[in-house]
């Protein structure tokens, strides 16, 4: 989504839909692939909802027509662990993505503005270690910037736990399968789909295993550096209408 279909204004272009409708004719399968909450792409999606597949939370949560695919949840007790080390950092939100709603024990103005971006239902809660829910991962917000802040303080946890970068504020830890690499594989099986008829785009760091489910992997042209490397394609920035640019060359020219 972010930084991949959607625009810098956070807007799908309008030629998105005549390609999607096509795709359906061609009884091809859209995905899409998100550290979003799987409410929020709902909310985007409303009108589209029942043939999208949606791999929500990073690949954590993956749903169709309603009917959940995939549910990778951290255990009670390594969610707890994480929270208490977010507690020791200086500029870290938190939140408890759970598969009924996000959980925050914070209210500042700035740190809800970003949570209403991609969570559509939340709750604040006076003490996340209490949360009673599927727990999808936790999610570390840092407005001062999170690769040079708070990513080194979970590299201890990288060998047990998947811990990705998202986005320039974003960090989510998340256990091991819990990607969208992963998400795509579990798809494909459901419904005899090889990696060869499977494309895929991407931008960021949470995106690399990603790039692996498919032959056609492609990175933005707005892309991390690291996705760049190990894409076999690029396509045009998502300012530039990339994805759907490509998949009117590629599958439907």
């Amino acid at each position: 989504m972010d930084g991949t279909l959607l625009n810098s204004k956070s807007e799908i272009n309008p030629e998105f839909y005549p390609t999607f409708e096509r795709l359906k004719e061609k009884n091809i399968l859209f995905a899409v692939a998100s550290g979003r909450q799987y409410f929020n792409l709902l909310a985007r999606f409303d009108e589209l909802k029942n043939d999208i597949v949606f791999m929500a939370e990073n690949g954590s949560y993956v749903l169709y027509q309603n009917k959940q695919i995939l549910l990778s949840s951290l255990d009670r007790q390594t969610s707890i662990k994480m929270i208490e080390k977010s507690r020791t950092l200086t500029h870290a939100y938190r939140i408890l993505c759970g598969a009924k709603f996000a959980y925050i024990e914070q209210n500042s103005p700035e740190f809800i503005t970003q949570v209403e971006k991609y969570y559509a239902r939340y709750k604040i809660v006076d003490d996340l270690s209490q949360v009673d829910d599927d727990i999808l991962k936790v999610t570390i917000c840092d407005l001062t910037g999170t690769k040079d802040n708070n990513a080194s303080a979970f590299a201890e946890f990288e060998n047990d736990l998947l811990v990705a970068i998202s986005g320039k504020f974003w960090l989510d830890i998340s256990v091991k399968n819990a990607n969208k690499g992963y998400a795509v594989k579990k798809t494909q099986e459901i419904f005899n789909i090889s990696p060869e008829e499977t494309m895929v785009f991407g931008d960021y760091l949470n995106d690399i295993q990603l790039m692996d489910s498919a032959f056609y992997s492609f990175a933005m042209e707005n892309a991390h550096p690291e996705i760049k490397k190990i894409a076999r394609f690029v396509a045009k920035s998502n300012d530039e209408n990339g994805v759907v640019e490509s998949i009117k060359k590629f599958v439907l020219s």
